[in-house]
């Protein structure tokens, strides 16, 4: 229950506070009136607002977003720990520099308008990275105001820059066929073909174990995934951290081509694998090894331009503003980065870094596949056009659906919570149109193909 406390001021002037006590039992004032009725009234109004919900602490409204973010949201912010590597650095980035002063009731809609003009105009971002940067503010601001820190959700209404979606091209046949067989050696091979034949995502192919395929019925069980933690705040640089769930949350089973489980068993036998070693493992390295740098780089005018940036603007391959401003990831870009640096050092002009070493527990790290042996590999298939490890789940689910696999069975396999996503490969084939195309013709009397 409100009390009523007496105050005389310097000038012999008596003024009546209205104080009330918050949920947490803390003496809270709800304003100093001219006389003891409107005092009374204004703690009554105070406690009903209390009870109702309608009143948080204002000293917790004062302190500043980096305050809130650091000692509240983010400590006690339940998130995976892959997720919680990625909002570290883009709050550290992006979102505490420019808003992390801003006290949590002073932040308006304006504010955060503002702060997206500027990560497009001033620090280059992309939109892609611009919507995670807001979707994190978002979170924040959320948080903020369910526990009545803030009484405004000042990241509603505001808008970020579209993020244009390309059309998922999807690797044939007879392209995965010449990156197979381009690849270093039978263990690689086989791991990309299981990849291929289950559809499995990255962590959670390298975290299958000898004991999770039941070769009488062929049966594979998925129930673990690796995540790879790269932060240098982790300690001994990267490392690999095994959760007991998929990424859905939920343990499925999928079963495997005969062949495939003949192939898996030579290979456990092979290897002489226990039950509880993994399928596909690497040796940690003994040394590090420096990247070499090709003698004579072709001529960029013979390679081609890049895809556009998010400015719509091209590069030619082969340069190093294709590397840079163009984000291309390209071997003749890479080379061609790589020269230069490499130059400077020659110079003087830049010191040399140590070759970095790349720690494993016996995990295969993706960076570590998609440099020493999946680049090579694609490169030496000639496919055309640019195709990533996780480009094989994308096949498989294309795969199945184009080859008459029933759609709710291609969902359990791919472990999608939602038939949504496994429906967005329902046209990602080339000749994915070839039906609509023939109803076409026909209507019009016309031959096709």
């Amino acid at each position: 229950m409100g009390w009523v406390e007496k105050r005389v001021n310097q000038a012999g002037k008596v003024r009546f506070t209205a104080m009330f006590r918050d949920v947490r039992g803390a003496n809270r004032s709800a304003g100093t009136f001219s006389t003891e009725r409107l005092a009374a009234r204004a703690w009554h109004k105070a406690e009903l607002d209390l009870a109702s919900g309608r009143i948080g602490d204002s000293k917790r409204g004062r302190q500043t977003l980096r305050s809130y973010v650091e000692r509240e949201w983010f400590p006690n912010h339940v998130i995976e720990a892959t997720t919680r590597e990625s909002y570290t650095y883009l709050l550290d980035r992006y979102v505490l520099p420019e808003l992390g002063d801003l006290r949590m009731i002073e932040i308006l809609p304006a504010h955060v308008r503002e702060w997206v003009t500027r990560l497009q105009t001033i620090h280059g971002a992309r939109p892609p990275t611009i919507r995670k940067c807001k979707v994190i503010l978002d979170s924040v601001l959320t948080t903020a105001l369910n526990d009545q820190i803030t009484f405004l959700h000042a990241g509603k209404g505001v808008k970020t820059p579209p993020v244009p979606s390309r059309p998922r091209r999807v690797i044939t046949a007879a392209q995965f066929d010449r990156i197979h067989a381009a690849l270093p050696d039978e263990t690689m091979r086989l791991l990309v073909e299981t990849d291929i034949e289950t559809g499995l995502r990255w962590g959670e192919l390298t975290e299958l174990r000898v004991r999770d395929l039941d070769v009488d019925t062929g049966v594979l069980t998925v129930t673990r995934v690796v995540v790879h933690l790269r932060s240098s705040s982790e300690g001994e640089g990267a490392r690999f951290v095994v959760k007991e769930y998929p990424k859905d949350g939920q343990a499925r089973r999928l079963r495997l081509a005969p062949h495939m489980v003949a192939k898996l068993r030579q290979h456990v036998v092979a290897h002489r694998l226990g039950q509880d070693d993994l399928f596909f493992a690497r040796l940690p390295t003994e040394a590090p090894r420096r990247r070499s740098v090709p003698t004579r780089l072709p001529d960029p005018d013979t390679l081609g331009v890049t895809e556009p940036n998010s400015k719509g603007r091209r590069y030619r391959h082969g340069t190093i503003t294709a590397y840079s401003l163009g984000a291309c990831r390209c071997q003749h870009c890479r080379n061609a980065i790589s020269a230069y640096r490499a130059a400077r050092r020659s110079t003087g002009k830049d010191e040399p870094r140590s070759p970095r070493v790349a720690h494993t527990d016996g995990h295969i790290g993706n960076d570590w596949f998609r440099a020493n042996v999946w680049r090579k590999a694609v490169q030496a298939a000639d496919v055309g056009f640019q195709v990533t490890p996780h480009d094989l789940r994308h096949a498989h689910a294309s795969w199945l659906l184009a080859g008459g696999a029933d759609i709710q069975v291609v969902k359990e396999r791919l472990g999608h919570g939602s038939i949504i996503t496994t429906e967005r490969y329902l046209r990602a084939l080339p000749d994915a149109h070839d039906a609509a195309l023939d109803a076409l013709a026909a209507i019009r009397g016309m031959p096709h193909g």
